[in-house]
């Protein structure tokens, strides 16, 4: 088998329990043979045209010896450097495909500009911008981290006398608003399937060809996933997908611990993170992804609402040697990692009855930024200033304290106790990258499951992601104060006024249904985040039940 999977434990009397009824219903065949109706009458219509990527491979096979092709045509005028403009599925299943193939793919999914400015100017050690092509990957163009991005592209090729046109390709929907501008200015298209929602979308062209410019073997890739494919497809209880699907959506836990341990595949939790989170998260209820460490708090004392899945090199005999009962292990090559989670993932939100291919409501973020970008208003005045750290908070009860250690223990507080805390960082990560490691910290002073991303790379809007997920989160919005920035052509708006706007708006949607958030903005931030770090290690970790 191309991939495997063995369940121990309680989540083994849960799988043994969902299995039957998963067969019999035939769901597996069904999504092979794109029924739209698995899903409930509701969700008949987006399902029946968001069903394309079960067909995926086959669509894609014709794109490998075109992606190939140019590439080699790129090399042979001296440019080697790829860079990525995209959010969401249109970067992070390039991301791991490149980073597991061991090739440089930069990512431009940010508008910090720090990080922009870095993506343009390139390194010593993979090129400059005269040897750079720039991939452009947008299901519509309408995406304003994308689209800024490819602004600024421009127009720095412009200064030293490049044509932008030889130097972006386009990965888009046919007869998008951006496939239509693309071929007007001259630019490079890739048409990808219009029925693949953009977080299902690996084994198209918005996973294929960034990842394959930069030199991937995508043919490789595909054959992985093609392996796997009939494994997937029948009603059976040895069927991966079947067995994973019941396991993270079969039970009564709602949160996904997602450890990655020993696997030869680099950054895979962070792709599966956003396919579980923006698929099985709604109104309310739903999955909850943690990306997590194999020494993070929550795997070495698991919360009864935590199911831990470790990917591991060889589940089989990872068994053997290791014990670790109640949990998930799974291992296998990345194309089937890819086709068993996006399989598992569908079923999983017919478990839960949410419809998994909702586009995700990030509208209200969305407005709450463009109002914000229209007035550029002054930010609102800090509770209280410690060090160089602004603390603000959604209720003065958390900022009650006038301590940042204080505020930090009202947040974890605030949490129910099946409730978990997000990390949000809307900050310079090429200069602070060392804000991740404050997840772990977290975890074990708050006692509760904690998440950490990247804003605006994900957008948490509602509570989870996009969608609600489960509504017992508590927020902490990290922000930073910065000289540097830059502008947008074409934009009334910089870089950093609309990384500004954007942490505000997902911070006042979070408040407006009722989410706890604490903000901090670092204006000096080496020094301002160790002193975060000193200051989440004096608290104490609170005495309810995990």
């Amino acid at each position: 088998m191309s991939f495997e999977i063995h369940v121990s434990g309680h989540v083994e009397e849960v799988v043994r329990a969902a299995l039957p009824a998963l067969v019999d219903s035939l769901v597996a065949s069904g999504i092979t043979a794109g029924d739209a109706d698995l899903w409930g009458a509701a969700a008949e219509d987006e399902a029946s045209r968001r069903l394309g990527w079960v067909q995926a491979v086959t669509v894609s096979r014709p794109l490998v010896a075109e992606i190939a092709a140019l590439r080699a045509e790129l090399v042979t005028h001296g440019i080697t450097r790829i860079v990525l403009a995209g959010m969401g599925g249109s970067s992070l299943a390039p991301e791991v495909i490149a980073q597991t193939s061991g090739v440089p793919l930069t990512i431009v999914d940010s508008t910090a500009p720090g990080e922009v400015l870095a993506a343009i100017d390139g390194d010593a050690e993979t090129g400059g911008l005269a040897e750079t092509v720039l991939v452009v990957s947008s299901k519509s163009g309408s995406t304003v981290e994308t689209d800024s991005a490819r602004r600024a592209f421009e127009a720095a090729w412009s200064d030293l006398g490049i044509d932008p046109a030889g130097r972006i390709v386009v990965v888009t929907d046919p007869g998008s608003p951006l496939d239509v501008a693309a071929r007007e200015a001259g630019y490079r298209v890739f048409n990808a399937d219009p029925t693949v929602g953009g977080r299902y979308s690996a084994l198209t062209a918005f996973g294929l060809v960034p990842a394959g410019l930069a030199g991937a073997d995508i043919g490789e890739l595909l054959d992985e996933a093609e392996a796997t494919l009939l494994e997937v497809a029948i009603d059976s209880p040895l069927n991966p997908a079947l067995v994973l699907a019941a396991a993270i959506a079969g039970g009564t836990r709602d949160k996904v611990g997602l450890v990655s341990d020993g696997t030869h595949i680099v950054g895979l939790p962070d792709w599966i993170e956003q396919l579980v989170a923006e698929s099985t998260g709604k109104d309310g209820i739903g999955i909850l992804p943690v990306v997590l460490l194999p020494v993070s708090p929550e795997v070495d004392d698991t919360p009864s609402d935590l199911q831990i899945v470790r990917i591991v090199d060889d589940a089989v005999h990872f068994q053997v040697i290791e014990q670790y009962p109640d949990e998930v292990l799974i291992s296998g090559s990345l194309g089937a990692q890819f086709v068993v989670w996006e399989y598992a993932t569908a079923i999983a939100g017919r478990m839960l009855g949410i419809n998994p291919f909702d586009q995700p409501d990030v509208e209200a973020a969305k407005a709450a930024a463009r109002g914000l970008l229209e007035t550029l208003p002054e930010a609102a005045a800090p509770a209280f200033v410690e060090g160089g750290i602004e603390v603000r908070g959604s209720d003065p009860a958390l900022t009650a304290s006038g301590t940042l250690a204080g505020t930090l223990r009202a947040l974890w507080r605030s949490a129910p106790a099946n409730g978990y805390v997000s990390i949000q960082a809307y900050v310079d990560r090429t200069e602070l990258s060392t804000l991740s490691g404050l997840r772990e910290l977290v975890a074990a002073e708050s006692g509760r499951p904690t998440t950490f991303g990247w804003g605006p790379r994900f957008l948490h809007s509602t509570g989870q992601y996009h969608k609600g997920g489960p509504a017992n989160g508590v927020f902490l919005q990290l922000r930073q104060s910065t000289d540097v920035d830059l502008e947008i052509p074409g934009r009334p708006f910089t870089f950093g006024q609309l990384i500004d706007a954007q942490a505000e708006g997902d911070a006042t949607v979070l408040v407006v249904h009722g989410r706890p958030v604490v903000t901090l903005t670092l204006t000096d931030p080496q020094s301002d985040v160790l002193a975060l770090y000193e200051a989440v290690q004096e608290e104490q970790r609170p005495t309810d039940d995990r």
